[in-house]
């Protein structure tokens, strides 16, 4: 599983490195780190990644970045791979999708969770979103001397899928990329709390659907998990085919990336 990188302010910065592959290799660390924005980064956070990352990779709206943008760090190259061409409701947070995310789904936790799925389907199935995932994994193959990291705001979603991605390339078993998956949920537990007191907050009191809802909407789930997965077995036959015919990404492609990022 990835291992947490322990800085002071970002809570689901997490390097892959030591995943186990099926092939009796594991991730190289330092070289691939999973995050939520950096915008709230301490001066001590900044250093860590400066000292560690080469490269990062924005996965979110131009209304997101705009709004908290990257800390800039010398000798880190920044890049703006946006997956989604308009806002989200509950994934990207911009103050006016999480405005509309009130409005829309808090009174039935089963609107939020078929919306997420959605958006995890659209990961695999809407061109402009294959697309800008196959441009990440091409950026990951050419030469970094330090750490490549991605990220959106949370860290769950865009960036979930983009790791799920990157350890289904490598060869991870696909246990350990779901528990990799769902561990974003313990790294992110005191945040969603807080959106849930806050919702409580403004109403006024306790509303279990709510919560419910709001565990759906900011959380990893295994609803999530299964949906995107069917829908790859729908369309592409299987997750190799994904890689194959959705990121146009070749064998001897594959096999590249597995000799600069296994040991």
């Amino acid at each position: 599983m990835s291992q947490l990188l322990h800085l002071e302010n970002l809570h689901n910065t997490r390097d892959l490195g030591g995943m186990k592959t099926t092939d009796g290799r594991s991730i190289r660390s330092g070289k691939l780190i999973r995050s939520g924005h950096l915008f709230g980064g301490s001066t001590a956070d900044l250093n860590v990644l400066g000292e560690t990352v080469d490269t990062v990779v924005d996965f979110r709206t131009p209304q997101e970045t705009e709004e908290k943008p990257d800390p800039v760090m010398n000798g880190v190259n920044f890049w703006h791979i946006p997956i989604f061409d308009s806002l989200k409701a509950g994934v990207t947070r911009e103050e006016q999708s999480d405005a509309q995310v009130i409005q829309m789904m808090m009174r039935d936790h089963r609107k939020a969770k078929a919306y997420m799925c959605g958006i995890y389907t659209d990961f695999v199935s809407v061109p402009f979103e294959v697309s800008q995932y196959e441009k990440f994994v091409r950026l990951l193959m050419e030469p970094h001397e330090k750490a490549v990291l991605w990220h959106c705001t949370a860290g769950k979603d865009r960036a979930g899928f983009a790791s799920v991605i990157v350890e289904e390339l490598l060869g991870v078993d696909r246990a350990a990329i779901q528990a990799d998956y769902l561990k974003t949920n313990e790294c992110l537990a005191d945040d969603i709390r807080g959106l849930i007191e806050m919702f409580y907050a403004m109403e006024g009191e306790e509303n279990p659907e709510a919560e419910l809802a709001l565990r759906y909407l900011f959380g990893a789930r295994e609803d999530f998990w299964d949906a995107v997965y069917a829908k790859i077995e729908e369309l592409y036959g299987g997750f190799d085919g994904f890689i194959s015919d959705g990121l146009h990404i070749s064998a001897d492609e594959r096999e590249a990336l597995k000799q600069i990022y296994l040991a």
